[in-house]
């Protein structure tokens, strides 16, 4: 095997005279009706979002998607059809944020560096309609990135993106929360109509049509708002959030002047998995370069020195960081992996190596950068606590639920000396105040085997607005004020799609001391946003039964008003022709319904408030239709990483209750109380 740190061409081999990124097309999904070739300057290629769609996704495959079905095309961005590209729109930027320093000057499409400094939204449009270039703190004066998303589509309002004071953390969120509810709901109508096409695709088309997008613009280093440690499921969330461009390929790279001359480098890899490590090393990847090997033996050949594998090359000397997204398998869900976002690493070594099918490989050993959390390296340790969970440290009891739990849920305590929680009795079960038989009874359906999505005889279907509320992989597709599942009183069989909460807990979880909130709840598996946590536990009690000034109890759930992030869970469905389904507080109805975890409860009580919570809850049914009593079940918000802690939001204060509390969440975004 040939390794050297440096390449250099050999009496047979020819340096392709690699062009920077520049002056190469854009990869643009086209709209529909939309001819690129309509404007003679060139769009900026430096802050393309995507590369090439699969064979078959272009304008062709593009849905249509209401009043955003046509678009106009202008120089730097798309523009609803109707409107003129010199008509300010009204927008939203995200301000220009300073990354880890690495030596590295990002340019534009006219080869000058963007610029720090930070000027308000009216003056960047005044600007941007002008036709004129920003002036940057430097005096040199520079084109600014696209906004990266906007608040208005066709005149209308989207009230699911962020506000201009908004953190990078909270636009990616919101950016990345409108994607996921757009694709639960194309692939929510893809099994109605019995299709087969690629929902994230789908998604992905529309935001990028409408401009909905984080971070546009491509950087050396940290992507503003993206944490280490984040998890995805589909290419196309690492697109839409600005943190790796291209929808295919695993190398991302752009050009960038080093102060002693230009070059393209690369800036994001994904290693999808095929050549992993050592798993106790979770600090050094080998990265296999692009190219040669197809699936259709007479097609594979050498990889190349060019593009990717070129820039790659070009970072090893320029030793500039590249972020890694490290891709894992997870037969937990339908696609079968999961790619985890690992922070920065640097090139250390290349070289040269024959694979199995023939072919000459270009590897490429990186080095994880000191001082960053954990990221991939929690999922490899997670994974081996499922696997045996005595390997599992510090744990004080291994079991609280007593096997009432499919998998036992363990108490660590890594902070004090704390020996557990106080005395409570675990149950599985809500006790009501009366016996369910009087209650009003759930009509059932008569579906044979299982409820199929389309049935307009499906009664349950019918409950729930005339969809089945839950995918086939059991993920909610939006909120409703109820959910009706399946039932004793249906016909269908346990495998029904429509019965997942009455299923119980599905993951691995662990009680764990705090630092400054009790205790709290965390899991060892990822949960994709959607997903059924567990329901809220205890006794159902009514209001003369219980002071609610009295602080002793912390354990009473009420549906009290939640916070603005989990009001616009379902984002967006403007963008696809629906009525939008957003609730203000104003219009916030609480039940009546009150659930004490005092003395009996389960792995839900342990869960804390944060106003920037990771769940929340949903009034679920299938016992009974007495909807002012409803089952409380919990939801992942968005994706949550194992090891992350799950909180809630408890509620506004002032939105009907007489107590709050001093809020210790620790967000960005906290309300200082709860």
């Amino acid at each position: 095997m040939d390794r050297a740190r440096n390449f250099m061409p050999g009496p047979n081999q020819e340096l392709l005279d690699a062009k920077p990124l520049r002056s190469l097309a854009p990869m643009f999904p086209a709209p529909m009706g939309v001819n690129i070739n309509q404007s003679s300057t060139p769009p900026l290629v430096v802050v393309t979002p995507v590369g090439q769609f699969p064979t078959g996704f272009g304008a062709g495959s593009l849905p249509a998607v209401g009043s955003l079905a046509t678009f106009s095309a202008t120089a730097n961005a798309f523009s609803p059809a109707g409107t003129s590209a010199n008509v300010p729109i009204d927008v939203t930027p995200v301000s220009a944020y300073k990354t880890r320093s690495s030596g590295v000057t990002p340019r534009n499409d006219d080869g000058e560096p963007y610029s720090v400094s930070q000027t308000s939204a009216s003056e960047r449009q005044a600007k941007r309609s002008a036709g004129l270039a920003a002036e940057g703190s430097n005096g040199v004066k520079v084109k600014r990135p696209q906004p990266i998303y906007r608040n208005h589509v066709s005149g209308k309002l989207l009230a699911f993106l962020p506000t201009s004071d908004s953190t990078p953390r909270e636009a990616v969120e919101a950016v990345h929360m409108t994607f996921e509810a757009l694709r639960r709901r194309h692939l929510q109508m893809d099994e109605t109509l019995d299709a087969s096409r690629r929902a994230d695709l789908k998604a992905g088309a529309i935001m990028l049509a409408s401009d909905i997008r984080a971070n546009v613009g491509k950087r050396v280093g940290t992507v503003p708002g993206v944490e280490i440690g984040d998890i995805f499921y589909f290419r196309m969330e690492l697109c839409i959030i600005g943190l790796h461009a291209p929808s295919m390929s695993g190398i991302d790279y752009m050009s960038a002047n080093f102060g002693n001359g230009e070059d393209s480098v690369a800036i994001c890899i994904v290693a999808a998995g095929g050549y992993e490590n050592d798993d106790d090393d979770t600090d050094t990847l080998v990265y296999s370069g692009s190219g040669g090997n197809s699936r259709n033996t007479e097609e594979r050949h050498d990889q190349k020195l060019e593009r990717g594998n070129l820039a790659l090359e070009r970072s090893l000397h320029r030793k500039n960081e590249i972020r890694v997204v490290r891709g894992f398998r997870d037969p937990a869900t339908i696609t079968g992996k999961i790619y985890i976002y690992d922070g920065l690493y640097k090139i250390q070594e290349s070289w040269k190596e024959r694979t199995k099918f023939g072919i000459n490989c270009f590897k490429y050993r990186l080095q994880r950068e000191p001082g960053q959390r954990d990221g991939a390296a929690i999922w490899k340790r997670t994974q081996r606590w499922i696997q045996n969970a005595s390997t599992r440290g510090r744990v004080i009891q291994h079991d609280l639920s007593s096997g009432a739990e499919t998998f036992p849920v363990c108490v660590v305590n890594e902070i004090d000396h704390e020996k557990g929680p106080g005395h409570f009795t675990y149950t599985t079960e809500v006790k009501y105040p009366r016996p369910l038989s009087p209650m009003k009874a759930l009509q059932g359906c008569g579906c044979q085997s299982v409820c199929l999505p389309g049935d307009a005889n499906c009664a349950c279907g019918q409950h729930n607005g005339g969809d089945l509320p839950y995918s086939s992989a059991g993920v909610l597709v939006c909120r409703k004020p109820v959910i009706y599942e399946c039932g004793e009183a249906c016909h269908c069989s346990l495998n029904c799609r429509n019965r997942v909460c009455q299923k119980g807990i599905r993951y691995h979880f662990e009680v764990f001391r705090t630092t400054n909130r009790g205790w709290g709840l965390r899991c060892w598996d990822p949960i994709r946003a959607g997903a059924f946590i567990c329901e809220y536990a205890g006794e159902v009690i009514d209001e003369l039964q219980v002071n609610l000034d009295d602080s002793e109890d912390d354990y009473i759930f009420q549906t009290m008003c939640p916070g603005e992030k989990t009001l616009k869970w379902n984002s967006g469905p403007e963008l696809i022709g629906k009525e939008s389904t957003y609730v203000s507080p104003d219009e916030f109805q609480p039940l009546p319904i009150k659930i004490s975890a005092k003395q009996i409860g389960n792995v839900s009580r342990f869960m804390n408030h944060s106003c920037s919570p990771n769940a929340f809850w949903q009034p679920v049914q299938y016992d009974h239709g007495d909807d002012k009593h409803p089952r409380i079940i919990f939801f992942a918000l968005n994706h949550i990483p194992p090891m992350t802690e799950l909180t809630y939001d408890y509620g506004v204060v002032g939105a009907g209750t007489s107590r709050s509390k001093t809020c210790l969440c620790g967000s960005l975004t906290c309300r200082g109380l709860f």
